[in-house]
């Protein structure tokens, strides 16, 4: 796994056509964002035990995080987490067990960081599905996420410069829904690099 950050550049259609197994995520009309539900949190905890339990023959950790992971923050619903495995290039050791609790690998990536996405519908009557991002310990990638969705938790000044944005593409349209991910990444570089600044 290199140690090297990889940066998260906008992807282009080919790109993310290539690394989507069926047809990419398209918005139906604009993107619906939804005030917190305190429904999102069980849903993780409920689905990290699942997962918990099937991969126990696996070195792994599992966390929340996106928008559904912050409190006061409006987000599509869409329960995003993170699995943190020794190999995320290596699918066999973790994507049998996950298939049988009815995720599908939706998502490959090996360009970046090897990241992988898994994905499940019908979590919660809260929540349209999970995305589940996998990724190898050790990642740049792993602080990087954490850090941002830590740093929402404790600044209200960040979370709402983050909520202001999110609505404000929400209102745009987009041909894929990676289209609007990418549209939020200048913001997101900002927040991120204050929560390293507050950390040193």
């Amino acid at each position: 796994m290199p140690e090297q950050e990889i940066p998260r550049v906008p992807m282009t259609t080919e790109e993310i056509e290539a690394a989507n197994l069926g047809a990419p995520t398209r918005p139906d009309g604009r993107i619906v964002l939804r005030d917190h539900d305190p429904r999102w949190p069980a849903a993780y905890q409920r689905e990290a035990a699942g997962m918990a339990e099937s991969l126990a023959h696996l070195d792994h950790r599992i966390e929340h995080v996106g928008s559904t992971s912050v409190p006061g923050l409006p987000a599509k619903p869409v329960v995003d987490m993170l699995l943190i495995v020794p190999d995320s290039a290596d699918e066999a050791a973790y994507v049998p067990a996950l298939e049988a609790l009815g995720y599908r690998l939706a998502v490959r990536e090996p360009d970046w960081y090897e990241h992988r996405v898994l994905r499940r519908y019908a979590i919660d009557p809260s929540a349209d599905y999970a995305n589940l991002h996998v990724l190898s310990a050790g990642c740049p990638e792993i602080g990087r996420m954490l850090r941002f969705r830590d740093r929402l938790r404790r600044h209200r000044g960040d979370r709402e410069l983050y909520a202001d944005a999110k609505r404000a593409l929400a209102e745009q349209s987009w041909e894929y829904l990676q289209n609007y991910a990418d549209a939020k990444s200048e913001v997101i570089a900002g927040i991120i690099e204050r929560a390293a600044a507050e950390a040193e």
